[in-house]
C-alpha cells in the first residue's frame, strides 16, 4: 500500500489470515457467533485487499498479477504457520480429541484453499511471462506434495520479476513522457514479414507499437499480403506508402520492416516512384542474402507436397481476406540464388537512409517452437543464426546493429518482433525499438 509499508501490511495480513484459518478451536471454546461473522468478513476482505493497492501499476493486468502473487505469498506463509499450529494442537493442547483436531484441520484446509485459488487464478489469468510451460507444469505438479511448493516458488519468482520489470518500464516512460523520444519528424510504417498479415486482434509486433506510441511515435502498418513474390509485395507496399503520405500530408515516412518485408521494401524503393516519400528504411532480421533453409525445403520436399501445403495455405488466407496470397512464390524468392539476383537488380536509392538489424540465438533450446528445431538445420547450412536466418545475411545499408543476449538465451527471429511477449534477461525488445526511433529523431528523420 502506498502510505503503509508493504512488508508491514503483508505481515499483518499473514498473521490475521493464519489466525482465521486456525480459529476453529478457539471459536469452539468461545462459542461466539458475532466473532464468527467478524472473522469471516475480515477473511473475505483480506482476499480482496491486495488488488486495491494504491501503488502505481502500468495496467490492470499487472495489478492483478500483484494481487495474485500477494495471495500466494499469504498462502505459503499461513500454510506453514497452520501446519506448526496443528502439530502443537495435536501433541500438546488436545492430544486425544481427534474429532476436534480433524474439524480444525478441515476448516483450515478450506480457508487455505480459498487463498490459494484466489492467487493462482489471478496469476494464471494475468501473467504473460508464465507462458504455457509453467502453467502446464503448475497443473501437472499441483497434487504432488513438496514438488508443488517448489513449482509454486518458481511461479512466484517469474510473476514477481514481471511486476518489477513492467512497473520499472512504466516509471521510465512516465518520467520521459514530455520528451516524446519517439516523435520522429516523419511517421513510422511497420511492415511485417512473410506468412502473416496485419490483423486488428493479432498484432505482428507484440507490445512494441504501444510502447512506441506511448513515447510519441505515429505508427502505420503495411497491410500487405501475407505471402507473395517480392515484386508483388513491393508494388503493394508502394501503393500503401503513397496512400499514407497523400492522406496525412506527412511528406515522407520512416519504414521499419521485419524479415522478408525488408526486401519487399527495398524493391518498392528502387523499382517504383515511392522513394521520394521515404526518409529511412530499417530492416530487422531480413535475409538479404537469402535463406539456405528455404533452399533446403524447396529441394528436399516433393513438389506435390509443396503444392498441397501451398494450396491449403492460400485457400485459408483467402478466406481471411488475403486475395494475393502466393505461398510458393514467397518461399522461392527467399532462396540464396534468387536473393543474389535481387541484390543485383535492387540498389539503394540516394537520399534514403538504409540501416539493418540482426540477432542470433546462442543455443537452440532457448528458442521457442518451431525455431528451436529449425535452428539446427539453419546452422548446418548457414552457421550462426536466429532460428531462421543466417547471421551473414542480415547486414545491409549505412549502419548495422547486431544483437544477442548473454548466456544461453540469445535473441531469435521471433523475439525481434516480440512474438512471445517475453521479457528476455539482458535484452528489452521494446526499449530497443524506442531507442531505434530516438536515433532516427536525432538524425532529423
Amino acid at each position: 500500500m502506498s502510505k503503509f509499508p508493504t512488508h508491514i501490511f503483508r505481515t499483518i495480513s499473514i498473521l490475521l489470515l493464519s489466525f482465521i484459518a486456525n480459529s476453529y478451536y478457539f471459536l469452539k471454546i468461545l462459542n461466539n457467533s458475532t466473532l464468527v461473522v467478524l472473522l469471516i468478513f475480515i477473511f473475505i476482505s483480506l482476499n480482496f485487499i491486495p488488488s486495491l493497492s494504491k501503488r502505481n501499476y502500468p495496467s490492470f493486468r499487472i495489478r492483478m498479477c500483484y494481487h495474485g502473487s500477494e495471495c500466494l505469498k499469504f498462502f505459503l506463509a499461513s500454510t506453514l504457520i497452520s501446519i506448526i499450529f496443528h502439530i502443537i494442537l495435536a501433541i500438546f493442547i488436545i492430544p486425544n480429541q481427534w474429532s476436534l483436531i480433524f474439524a480444525s484441520t478441515l476448516v483450515c484446509t478450506c480457508a487455505e484453499t480459498i487463498i490459494f485459488w484466489n492467487g493462482i487464478i489471478s496469476v494464471y489469468c494475468s501473467s504473460l511471462q508464465l507462458g504455457i510451460k509453467y502453467r502446464v507444469i503448475g497443473i501437472l505438479c499441483g497434487l504432488i506434495p513438496i514438488v508443488h511448493l517448489v513449482v509454486l516458488g518458481f511461479i512466484l519468482r517469474i510473476v514477481s520479476d514481471e511486476i518489477s520489470f513492467e512497473t520499472t518500464k512504466f516509471e521510465i516512460n512516465k518520467k520521459r513522457h514530455n520528451e516524446a523520444v519517439c516523435q520522429t519528424k516523419y511517421p513510422v510504417l511497420l511492415v511485417h514479414g512473410v506468412f502473416f498479415r496485419d490483423y486488428k486482434f493479432t498484432n505482428y509486433w507484440g507490445r512494441i507499437p504501444k510502447e512506441l506510441i506511448n513515447n510519441g511515435a505515429v505508427i502505420y502498418y503495411g497491410n500487405n499480403s501475407s505471402a507473395s513474390s517480392i515484386e508483388k509485395s513491393g508494388l503493394e507496399l508502394s501503393l500503401r506508402i503513397k496512400e499514407i503520405v497523400e492522406t496525412t500530408n506527412c511528406g515522407r515516412i520512416n519504414i521499419i520492416a521485419h524479415s522478408k518485408g525488408g526486401i519487399d521494401c527495398r524493391y518498392a524503393l528502387s523499382h517504383t516512384d515511392t522513394s521520394k516519400y521515404v526518409a529511412s528504411l530499417t530492416t530487422i532480421n531480413t535475409p538479404h542474402r537469402g535463406c539456405g533453409f528455404a533452399d533446403y525445403l524447396l529441394n528436399k520436399i516433393p513438389v506435390n507436397i509443396q503444392k498441397g501445403i501451398a494450396s491449403k495455405y492460400n485457400y485459408t488466407l483467402q478466406k481471411l481476406g488475403d486475395r494475393e496470397s502466393d505461398f510458393i512464390s514467397a518461399l522461392n524468392d527467399l532462396t540464396e540464388k534468387n536473393c543474389a539476383k535481387i541484390n543485383e537488380e535492387v540498389q539503394n536509392v540516394p537520399g534514403v537512409f538504409y540501416q539493418s538489424v540482426g540477432s542470433k540465438l546462442n543455443h537452440a533450446a532457448s528458442g521457442k517452437f518451431p525455431l528451436n528445431y529449425s535452428y539446427h538445420l539453419v546452422k548446418y547450412f548457414d552457421g550462426s543464426n536466429d532460428g531462421l536466418v543466417s547471421e551473414k545475411s542480415f547486414e545491409w545499408g549505412d549502419n548495422y546493429i547486431f544483437l544477442t543476449a548473454p548466456g544461453r538465451r540469445g535473441i531469435s527471429h521471433g523475439d525481434m518482433i516480440d512474438l512471445n511477449k517475453e521479457n528476455i534477461p539482458g535484452f528489452d525488445v521494446r526499449e530497443f525499438y524506442v531507442q531505434l526511433l530516438a536515433d532516427l529523431k536525432n538524425k532529423g528523420l
